[in-house]
């Protein structure tokens, strides 16, 4: 097998003395795996099925989390890829069930996907007692029947849990009442309003169980992550400890950073434009397989890993024809049998080139990796390793290759290699205070189970008094000036007008929202608690998509091909836009926002759209404000008020400007968390930036700010949105706001208050290392932009950001 160093240096043969595209080269010694003996209650059984596995002995890690959940303390592991992490949560469930067949194991992925492995993994384990069964949406009601009576450990998911088994609690009592183990695994993926309802299942989970008697142990899996121990004890509120020392064996790694040429092409503004990530990634990956070299390629979305694929077999068409085949792509979608078939010939080599989604990075056994090429940065530190540490696992020296995007984030990663390997992972991010997510899980619960007076305490851990009260809404303000850029927004908004709060605990929180939903008619209080009060089930969709689906119907047969987010659909399924579905594309003939359909027939057309937007925001409540000098900085809650207004259409061929239609849509309001920050004109004016400048200034540093905030919290920019003025009506001054793209809030922003020095540091740093000279999307240029990236002034962006870390760090 050839070596990590000797593949990097093939990859860059006969490019010129300084022209190449890497960046900076970490090399990541082996590591020695630590391996301790059984744990003495590990039974006979158990020891010699793994022995036939190949897990002679466990590893330190796997050992001490299992016993500490054998022991009866909730533990997560967090641990690196490859490391061992089920055997944690399968000694403690596989004992337990061969001393007590009766007893019940419930296991909870994020996927389907790794729900199956998990079953082959303990099917092939063939433990005396142990009958393990998935039960998901796809799972028969005859096979219910069966996973309800017979089976003792049972793999699921979340939201299966909250639609299925705790509304019909009575019927799974059995599983309830006997319940010892709850395994979370990859439990770092449950972030943002997804991760603060899976915290709400969880609560009603313990609840439930707690009514038919059981307590059962929690067992958390998760990737390398920032206090893993907080983030798991706010996921399910019980206390956690955290097992985080890697007792596994890896081989050595040579991870380059790796940053695109510039091309000929210019793009928004003249900004010059670098080569595409995908198609990037698909070179390597087809150079990698001409050196025989067992390689998965991650792209950020399945079309582009279709196209990564085809890139890189194109290449290998031309270069090695008898290749071009050992080349495919694994995206989700494909059908189970595909997905394991793609798998099974990764690792026996007849693949030598795979492009994936994420799909690929949780839990599913792929061994022997020889490289790994990340087209992108995933949207985390954490994904990012996990993503990597897929290469390696023979124990060989191997290579990754993070080929940057033409994205402020990747730019600044590739040329600030300190901001990956010189910093703790992440912590994930999740807020069970939000009052979006609050309210209707307590409805949820009452449904469930009357709500007792003396059960507040489960649903209190992580929220604060203010999470239930607030000022009411008004008019969002509006002067004429300001830039922004959307995310994910809502129609409607919950009954509470809440800021999220700051953790801490308040059953008088939680009380103030019960009481809320009776005066809405939600629920009904009686002596003995608070009961629901309708006949039908609380409809909560715990994925937060904000309302229910928009359905793409092909006029021509009246089918529908796809739907879109209901967040989303203003500004992709407008009239005349072009829609892609599996990589073909449609023109919208309508769009009925009401009835929530969009009409579309198949085209071709030579160009592209994308809309445009107004967005105005209003402060509602400041939860937290401090002053710095003239600096203001805040976080609370505001009124976001967008509205799609426009849509250009641009050639496909040269990105040149067409035309510009108007359109006719509604104003969306979503109420959210944001934290902002203002400074008087006259402090600008001082450092040169006169009235005229600011607007573009602070629109520059806003875009870079929502690039950069991911690195510091687990998001997205998608999952954010932002605002800029250069006078906004509420705190009379210039400001720059950054918004959770959620209803409610989903933590993001109130991390980036956390960390807004370090935030905004590496924003300034962004910007000013960037080459161009006006601003480019490696910069300051947003992809998401309703304002079309007018106006951006990159050097004023810098003044600004200079202004306020001074500011910050006065000295």
């Amino acid at each position: 097998m050839t070596g990590g160093r000797t593949l990097l240096d093939r990859l860059v043969l006969g490019v010129p003395p300084g022209e190449s595209p890497v960046t900076h080269v970490e090399e990541i010694a082996a590591r020695s795996g630590q391996a301790v003996p059984w744990p003495q209650w590990v039974p006979t059984e158990v020891r010699s099925r793994l022995a036939a596995a190949g897990v002679a002995q466990p590893w330190e890690h796997q050992a001490r989390a299992a016993s500490l959940a054998w022991a009866g303390t909730p533990v997560v592991v967090a641990t690196g890829t490859a490391s061992g992490k089920s055997l944690a949560y399968q000694l403690p469930g596989l004992a337990t069930l061969v001393a007590d067949p009766r007893a019940r194991v419930l296991y909870l992925a994020p996927t389907k996907a790794l729900a199956a492995d998990q079953l082959r993994a303990l099917t092939s384990l063939d433990v005396p007692n142990v009958r393990p069964a998935t039960l998901d949406g796809d799972t028969p009601m005859e096979e219910r029947d069966w996973v309800r009576a017979h089976a003792n450990w049972v793999l699921s998911n979340p939201d299966m849990l909250h639609r299925s088994l705790l509304p019909q609690h009575a019927r799974w009592a059995s599983l309830f009442r006997r319940l010892r183990y709850v395994v979370v695994d990859e439990c770092h993926t449950y972030r943002g309003v997804f991760g603060s309802h899976v915290a709400h299942v969880l609560r009603r989970l313990r609840r439930v169980c707690a009514h038919y008697g059981s307590a059962p142990v929690f067992v958390l899996a998760s990737a390398t992550s920032g206090a893993p121990a907080e983030s798991a004890t706010r996921l399910t509120g019980v206390p956690i400890t955290a097992v985080t020392d890697d007792a596994s064996p890896h081989g050595s790694v040579v991870f380059a950073l790796w940053e695109p040429p510039l091309t000929a092409l210019r793009g928004e503004h003249d900004a010059p434009v670098r080569r595409a990530a995908g198609v990037e990634a698909g070179r390597i990956l087809a150079d990698l397989v001409v050196e025989d070299a067992r390689t998965l390629a991650f792209v950020r979305s399945r079309r582009g890993a279709e196209q990564t694929a085809l890139t890189a077999a194109r290449h290998l068409g031309e270069a090695a024809p008898e290749l071009a085949s050992r080349v495919a792509a694994y995206r989700a979608g494909y059908l189970p049998e595909e997905r394991r078939a793609l798998e099974q010939a990764l690792a026996s080599g007849s693949l030598l080139g795979v492009a994936a989604t994420n799909a690929l990075e949780l839990g599913v056994d792929i061994a022997g990796l020889d490289a790994v090429v990340l087209a992108g940065y995933p949207g985390t530190v954490a994904s990012l390793w996990q993503q990597a540490g897929r290469a390696g696992r023979s124990g060989a020296e191997s290579l990754v290759v993070f080929v940057a995007r033409d994205d402020p984030l990747d730019t600044y990663l590739t040329h600030h290699p300190a901001a990956l390997f010189g910093r703790p992972v992440e912590a994930t991010v999740c807020d069970p205070a939000n009052p979006y997510v609050l309210a209707p899980q307590l409805c949820c619960a009452a449904a469930e189970l009357p709500i007792r007076p003396d059960e507040l305490a489960v649903f209190a851990d992580g929220v604060s008094a203010g999470a239930a009260s607030g000022e009411g809404a008004r008019p969002a303000g509006n002067d004429g000036a300001a830039s922004s850029d959307g995310a994910a927004s809502s129609d409607g908004v919950a009954s509470s007008d809440a800021a999220s709060g700051d953790g801490g605990g308040d059953e008088a929180a939680v009380r103030a929202m019960l009481d809320g939903l009776v005066a809405a008619g939600r629920l009904r209080r009686r002596p003995a608690g608070w009961f629901w009060t309708d006949g039908d089930r609380p409809a909560v969709d715990i994925r937060g998509s904000g309302g229910a689906p928009v359905s793409v119907v092909e006029v021509s047969t009246g089918a529908v091909i796809g739907t879109v987010d209901a967040g989303a659909a203003h500004s992709t399924v407008h009239d005349g836009a072009v829609y892609l579905h599996q990589g073909k594309p449609y023109l919208v003939d309508a769009f009925a926002a009401d009835d929530g359909v969009a009409f579309v027939h198949a085209d071709n057309p030579p160009w592209t759209t994308a809309a445009r937007d107004s967005t105005d925001i209003a402060i509602v409540a400041a939860t937290h404000t401090r002053r710095y000098g003239e600096l203001t900085v805040a976080l609370g809650a505001v009124d976001v008020t967008n509205q799609v207004v426009s849509y250009v259409r641009r050639r496909l061929a040269t990105g040149e400007l067409m035309d510009e239609t108007p359109l006719d849509l509604p104003p969306r309001q979503l109420r959210t968390a944001s934290v902002w920050y203002s400074l008087p004109q006259r402090v600008l004016d001082d450092a040169g930036l006169t009235q005229d400048l600011v607007p573009g200034a602070v629109h520059a540093a806003e875009h870079a700010a929502i690039g950069l905030l991911p690195l510091f919290a687990t998001c997205d920019r998608w999952d954010i949105g932002g605002v800029s003025t250069a006078l906004h009506p509420d705190t009379g001054e210039p400001t720059v706001f950054v918004y959770d793209g959620h209803p409610g809030g989903a933590g993001f922003s109130a991390r980036g208050h956390a960390e807004l020095a370090r935030w905004l540091a590496a924003t300034r740093d962004a910007i000013a290392a960037c080459e161009c000279p006006q601003g480019c999307p490696s910069c300051v240029q947003s992809p998401k932009c309703g304002n079309g990236n007018d106006p951006l002034d990159k050097a004023g962006a810098v003044v600004v950001l200079d202004l306020v870390l001074g500011s910050l760090s006065p000295g």
